[in-house]
């Protein structure tokens, strides 16, 4: 597997990414032409086109919510237990004030960097992307949805 990091860390799944989304979009081009092309059919052929809105963004929601709900929560507990073992402290009270996505970006961290950059986010208030772009030694995660 290649090596993960910064530029390469977003993940794709491609029977939505690359067949299901394009089919979708393509039946709703095929669709909206309909209207224009035949103007007495215009209301079915726009009825369609919602229709097809409907189910990909229906689609999406769903494939996305159930799995993202759980995979955040496995995050925030990994995180506090790495924190909690690489500094005896809790990372409860420290957590509340960052955002989920810079607890996302940190679970990138090795686990000498952790403690400081946790530290640095809060204090300089960071974004997600710069805590990313501060690691130096990235930590790959080839197993979230």
């Amino acid at each position: 597997m290649k090596e993960q990091n910064y530029k390469n860390h977003v993940r794709y799944y491609t029977p939505h990414h690359y067949v299901f989304y394009p089919l979708v979009f393509i039946a709703l081009i095929i669709s909206i032409r309909c209207a224009i092309v035949y103007p007495g059919q215009s209301c079915v052929w726009m009825a369609i086109s919602g229709l097809l809105v409907i189910i990909a963004w229906l689609s999406f929601m769903m494939r996305q919510h159930y799995a993202l709900n759980n995979q955040n929560r496995i995050v925030r507990l990994e995180l506090r237990f790495r924190y909690y073992v690489l500094t005896g402290k809790r990372l409860e009270p420290i957590e509340q004030k960052l955002s989920f996505g810079q607890l996302a970006a940190l679970r990138f961290a090795s686990d000498e960097e952790l403690p400081a950059l946790t530290e640095r986010a809060v204090n300089e208030n960071l974004s997600s992307d710069a805590i990313k772009k501060s690691i130096k030694n990235w930590q790959a995660d080839n197993m979230r949805v």
